[in-house]
């Protein structure tokens, strides 16, 4: 009897032990990065062999647009506030001797990026193709405005390095490349995950849109080669 206890409680601890072995799945960040892409400029020809593609095409020449961001959710939280409050909740925190930042990072823990390979243009202004960070300044319900800055980004968060930004702490307004106001509008459902998107996208242009909660702001874009 009491040899088949100890045999059990060995079986059961090896088992334990083998199962604890186990490669275990990595946590998933609070906010995981995401990307959004779309292609302008180009055209489709006809291929010189079959294609599985739609009318047997492809497509050539087009340069890529390309938004890199944190997705925070929104797990029951009022992420906009309202009255006075509006957008303070956006802002983070003070950090050490970066303070508090004016204006907002829309998305989470690295700065959002926008890469072109085309000049894109936003009313008056013109983005040469490059690299970009990208802030809001969210001063109301129909006040947005999109920030394009030549800021460069940390790949990790470092308050010694002046010379590139993580997030929006230590924005400076001295390396905007352009400011143009957002059509801001009310969506008839609520997006979880903020989320970045290209839309109406046509040959040579389209629209930038970022949605969370139950607003979508938008800018308007035409593409031109470099």
């Amino acid at each position: 009897m009491t040899r088949h206890l100890i045999a059990g409680l060995t079986a059961v601890f090896l088992c334990g032990a083998a199962a604890s072995a186990q490669p275990q799945p990595a946590a998933r960040p609070l906010s995981p990065p995401g990307s959004t892409q779309a292609q302008v400029l180009g055209r489709w020809v006809k291929g010189d062999r079959p294609s599985f593609a739609v009318g047997q095409e492809r497509y050539v020449d087009g340069k890529w647009l390309e938004m890199t961001y944190g997705r925070p959710s929104l797990r029951g939280r009022d992420v906009f506030g309202s009255g006075a409050t509006y957008g303070k909740a956006l802002l983070d925190l003070p950090l050490g001797s970066w303070g508090a930042p004016p204006v907002w990072r829309a998305g989470a823990n690295v700065t959002t990026r926008l890469t072109t390979e085309a000049t894109l243009t936003f009313g008056d202004k013109k983005v040469p193709a490059g690299e970009y960070s990208v802030f809001i300044d969210a001063k109301s319900p129909s006040d947005w405005t999109l920030i394009i800055s030549s800021w460069p980004a940390q790949p990790k968060m470092d308050q010694n390095d002046k010379t590139a930004l993580w997030g929006a702490y230590g924005y400076t307004a001295d390396k905007d490349v352009a400011r143009v106001p957002m059509k801001v509008e009310t969506l008839p459902f609520s997006v979880e995950q903020l989320t970045w998107a290209f839309l109406d996208t046509t040959t040579d242009g389209g629209r930038i849109a970022i949605m969370w909660s139950k607003t979508m702001a938008s800018v308007a874009f035409r593409a031109q080669m470099p």
